[in-house]
């Protein structure tokens, strides 16, 4: 595939960059990107360095036409200069907002070990990098990369030969949202898998190579447009795909999922595979796949969905839409859901009736549903907080939205308690009630009331959650305290009334007494060991004892041990 342009200024799609090659005279630094670089050649790198994420050659040209930022050189390379540009790592989502919107794929790049380390092994020693995630359209987690009302779909293309449909080929999709954990998947054919496509809406489509060149599925793709992202036949290797399915999911057969055609299969483990290589080592909650019965929603072909407006006006706005003007949900989820049963109308009148049925409950009940919408506008987004969390990107504010949303819940499910409910309603009731409470009131006596965003800011536990942590940050912040409550004891201990606890950069913390005081300091054996002699002066003595030497040591790394402290009970409730 080529580089696709809208002009000569504003680049939209790279799939395959040019990769320089290791030459003479490369530094160990630069062989290492290329390294990187070269496993990786679809993607921009974004390649960590100190608080920046660098980017260098082609890569380089590319985002700085993309972005708009300044291009710089970095050495040379072959005998040429290298063009570099970078973004600072604390702005990197607004970067990568951008260059999602624009197509582009990014590989992130990040240094996995200590600098430290890489100094053991020599002085020109690099360190240790390796991507730890691809960024895609259809794979995105972050708050600031997602519209709160849209899902952010990714699909993928099962095909398997020998199936009963048109030119002997049996298709299928499935398409999943990793910020929410959503899998689905539905047979579909020939005919109708553009409008089964659109119907979806997907923000990137995943199909085997060999699908992306074949001849008759050419005009369906290309309908598509440019969210069709070729991948390798082996991720959708119908013959190993439950074995695939299984070891996601940590089972032993993916049997008890239910019935799935192979083609189905296929689509499934495209979609594990695919999540699989962009995420790395990290895995999303994803649900178990949901099969979706052919015939259950309303077929509409893509002219009378353009034309209806659903989500989208024709020139392709949300403002204007069907779904904008009816849209009066509160909270993000629902907007979602919103969409989805727009543009999928139910089939089964058993299951319409359901739905008027919860309508009828509300319009007729205006005091509850007042009351419902109350508590709704403090709900947070938790199945995108939850993705976040096991996908290792979440922060303090992620835990946070999980404690405010059980509370919701709790409300919710309170205020339906007494209530006849109808069915559709029933079933959310009884979901909430089984929420776990022990966990929300985990979570409230852990964390403050005000969280930063990312984690390393610390700061979140609660004052009193942890022991050792308000120890720890009592020596950083009360250093001063500390020490004259420690003074005042010794003064006590020992009796004398001038004794004082200093600082310098040689001795560090140290007690002077003046010299007519060295009796009460050196006189006994017990003195002795209890007041170890640093330094005499002419009319002063300086000792220093074991707590004392103690407490200059934690003082000193209070405030890293605050931090390490606030992570291991960040990761211990992540794990709850």
């Amino acid at each position: 595939m080529v580089f696709r342009k809208v002009n000569d200024e504003t680049p939209t799609r790279r799939d395959v960059a040019a990769v320089p090659t290791a030459g003479v005279g490369a530094t160990p630094m630069m062989e290492q990107y290329i390294e990187i670089k070269t496993a990786n050649p679809d993607s921009l790198l974004f390649y960590r360095m100190g608080d920046f994420y660098e980017l260098f050659f082609d890569d380089a040209e590319q985002a700085s036409r993309a972005l708009g930022i300044v291009l710089t050189k970095r050495g040379k390379h072959n005998g040429d200069d290298i063009p570099m540009c970078g973004v600072p790592v604390h702005a990197a989502d607004d970067y990568l907002q951008k260059l999602i919107a624009l197509g582009f794929r990014v590989a992130v790049c990040e240094q996995i070990e200590d600098p430290a380390e890489a100094k053991k092994r020599g002085s020109k020693s690099v360190v240790r990098r390796d991507v730890v995630r691809l960024v895609t359209p259809g794979t995105i987690t972050e708050d600031k990369l997602l519209a709160p009302s849209e899902a952010n779909f990714l699909m993928a293309l099962g095909r398997v030969r020998g199936g009963d449909g048109a030119g002997g080929q049996a298709l299928a999709l499935a398409w999943i949202d990793i910020s929410t954990g959503a899998f689905r998947v539905a047979e579909t054919n020939a005919e109708r898998l553009v409008a089964d496509i659109f119907r979806v809406d997907p923000k990137e489509l995943i199909v085997a190579e060999p699908v992306f060149h074949d001849a008759g599925l050419r005009p369906a793709l290309d309908a598509i447009g440019r969210i069709v992202n070729p991948q390798p036949a082996a991720l959708f290797d119908s013959s190993a795909a439950a074995g695939r399915i299984a070891r996601f999911y940590g089972v032993a057969t993916p049997d008890s999922f239910g019935t799935f055609s192979r083609a189905e299969l296929s689509a499934i483990a495209g979609a594990v595979a695919y999540v699989e290589k962009t995420q790395r080592s990290e895995r999303p909650p994803l649900a178990r796949p949901e099969r979706e019965s052919a015939g259950s929603t309303l077929f509409i072909d893509p002219a009378t969905r353009a034309n209806l407006e659903l989500l989208r006006t024709l020139s392709g706005s949300r403002e204007g839409s069907l779904f904008r003007a009816i849209d009066r949900t509160l909270t993000g989820a629902g907007g979602r859901l919103l969409a989805e049963r727009l543009t999928a109308p139910l089939t089964d009148p058993a299951a319409i009736g359901e739905r008027l049925d919860s309508v009828s409950f509300f319009r007729d009940e205006a005091t509850l549903a007042a009351a419902l919408a109350q508590c709704l506008k403090r709900a947070p987004d938790m199945p995108r907080a939850l993705s976040r969390l096991a996908l290792n990107r979440g922060g303090p504010r992620d835990l946070a939205a999980l404690a405010a949303g059980l509370g919701v819940a709790a409300e919710v499910a309170a205020l339906l308690a007494t209530a006849e409910l109808p069915a559709e309603l029933a079933r959310a009731r009884a979901a909430l009630s089984a929420l776990p409470e022990a966990l929300r009131t985990h979570l409230e006596v852990a964390l403050g009331d005000e969280p930063p965003l990312l984690k390393r800011d610390g700061g979140f536990v609660r004052a009193g959650y942890d022991a050792s942590l308000d120890e720890m940050r009592a020596l950083a912040t009360e250093s001063r305290r500390v020490i004259a409550d420690m003074e005042r004891e010794l003064i006590e201990e020992t009796g004398i009334r001038s004794l004082k606890i200093r600082h310098n950069n040689v001795l560090g913390y140290y007690i002077e007494v003046t010299a007519n005081h060295q009796a009460i300091m050196t006189g006994t054996d017990a003195a002795r060991a209890r007041f170890i002699h640093r330094q005499t002066m002419a009319s002063a003595m300086r000792f220093t004892t074991t707590e004392l030497a103690d407490l200059e040591t934690k003082i000193a790394n209070a405030a890293d041990r605050a931090l390490a402290i606030e992570l291991a009970v960040f990761d211990r409730l992540v794990e709850e």
